[in-house]
């Protein structure tokens, strides 16, 4: 990218984005950062710490975490009895995640306006108070989320041409289920191909994805 100036002519070099694993629940929206989005951010996911390990090498850079208010798969997980119970065992396994996994331990994503975390991770949750709107499961494909779409939920299937079928179905199907039942009702796909690894990645990403009858 190039930025003029009187006369001259300055090189300006593209920053590569920050990437933050988070919730694929809709109500998270990332205004700064790049989204990952993985089920409860990951939390008692089978298959996510051999996820993570391929990311890290796949995208060569540092990934961020955050938690987040309302998460229906931590009140599931746990057993919890109400939000506020959610809120603070989400932060404080979360927290404990990032320690395990190698990864930047952002902070909490509330029901406000945008809040700036830790590690150039900026965001918030906006979808209605303890109601789900989304009518689809997005699954990313390029390098994260593109685009926020308050109507899809998200699956981060970045990775998936570089994992064997059987780690790719462990990690994807439980949370294709999950969203599912949240729904209440079959939920169609989507497919975002765009992003920072390009269209020869994303299209091995869908390959991989077909291959154990994600279409």
């Amino acid at each position: 990218m190039t930025q003029q100036t009187e006369g001259t002519t300055a090189q300006v070099e593209a920053l590569p984005s920050k990437y933050v694993i988070t919730c694929g629940d809709e109500g998270v929206q990332v205004n700064e950062g790049r989204r990952l989005a993985f089920v409860g951010a990951g939390f008692q996911l089978k298959g996510f710490s051999e996820v993570v390990k391929i990311l890290k090498k796949t995208l060569d850079m540092e990934l961020r975490v955050v938690s987040s208010q309302e998460n229906d798969w931590i009140k599931q997980q746990l057993e919890l009895q109400n939000w506020q119970q959610v809120n603070a065992m989400m932060q404080q396994h979360i927290a404990a995640l990032a320690d395990k996994e190698g990864l930047l331990y952002a902070g909490y994503l509330p029901f406000t306006d945008p809040r700036k975390l830790e590690h150039d991770i900026k965001g918030h949750m906006v979808r209605p108070h303890n109601v789900h709107i989304a009518n689809k499961i997005c699954f990313t494909l390029g390098g994260g989320e593109q685009v926020y779409n308050l109507g899809q939920f998200q699956i981060s299937a970045d990775w998936v041409a570089q994992a064997p079928k059987a780690l790719v179905k462990e990690v994807i199907l439980p949370q294709i289920e999950f969203y599912k039942a949240l729904a209440k009702r079959d939920l169609p796909f989507v497919f975002e191909t765009r992003g920072e690894l390009g269209e020869a990645v994303a299209a091995k990403n869908k390959a991989a994805l077909e291959a154990v009858g994600i279409k």
